[in-house]
């Protein structure tokens, strides 16, 4: 598969992103839900019938009519999505792994707007990769019960996170466009990075309407909070369709126990507090 160029795959995102916000008249918008939903096999029981969301979009980021259950343990860790373990691990020095043998630098992805002793705490911490699919559940939630100080929104190019993708492109999830949130849990600092994809025309935060991704602005935006504690399991945002959030450990904070190459849901255990 011949990569396409990143100038490429944001006009592409873009174009995608304004037929899946359109709304159509009623009886097109319910074959193309009711197509989307049996294209993918997707499983709604937990979510409106199709025929009630008004444009694509609606329904890719589609909320939960139906409570789910978290792991509600005070140490607990949770999975904020429903998606696929890709890779977890230990951070070595300022390297994780997007792939088998293919590694990203945690000091490039955080970016400078990151200080350089908050990155060292992450060195030897954990980390965990999770890859959502066009089939999964595209809204993310909080992990654990912490303190938000900063989200930075670093514009960047559009590329698939697929396998294919992953396999061949050294460091993709520093090329993308991304989102970083830094949040403190018992004094400890993890990071959540929330990362663009081909046809991810937006990544929403839901306590920051400023933040406007995979537009022609290519300005790093920091956004810093005095008080801003959110709780586990809380509403983040969501993706318009699949990508991927990449959650970094400092060291010393948690013990993993989530297994790669495997599928999870929101709410399920992936660690534990130390």
């Amino acid at each position: 598969m011949q990569l396409l160029k990143a100038s490429y795959t944001n006009i592409i995102s873009r174009a995608f992103g304004k037929f899946a916000t359109a709304e159509f008249p009623t009886p097109i918008q319910n074959f193309i839900n009711r197509s989307y939903v049996k294209l993918l096999k997707l499983d709604m029981s937990e979510f409106s019938p199709p025929h009630n969301y008004k444009t694509l979009n609606k329904l890719f980021t589609r909320a939960f009519v139906k409570t789910r259950e978290i792991d509600g343990a005070s140490d607990s860790v949770i999975s904020p999505t429903d998606s696929f373990i890709t890779t977890s691990g230990k951070i070595k020095e300022d390297l994780s792994l997007q792939l088998k043998g293919f590694w990203y630098s945690v000091d490039d992805l955080l970016t400078q707007f990151i200080d350089d002793k908050s990155k060292k705490k992450i060195y030897g911490g954990e980390y965990i990769n999770f890859y959502l699919s066009p089939t999964d559940y595209h809204r993310y939630h909080m992990p654990l019960d912490c303190k938000i100080k900063k989200v930075i929104h670093v514009p960047g190019a559009l590329y698939p996170v697929n396998f294919t993708y992953l396999k061949k492109m050294p460091e993709l999830y520093v090329k993308n466009e991304r989102v970083i949130v830094e949040c403190e849990a018992n004094g400890k600092l993890f990071y959540m990075i929330l990362v663009g994809a081909l046809n991810v025309g937006k990544m929403a935060i839901s306590f920051e309407p400023d933040i406007e991704t995979n537009t022609d602005s290519k300005e790093i935006k920091v956004y810093e909070y005095d008080d801003m504690n959110l709780s586990k399991g809380f509403e983040l945002g969501y993706f318009l369709m699949g990508s991927t959030v990449v959650i970094l450990f400092e060291k010393n904070m948690i013990e993993l126990s989530c297994e790669n190459d495997k599928k999870i849901r929101f709410g399920d255990l992936v660690a534990t507090m130390k």
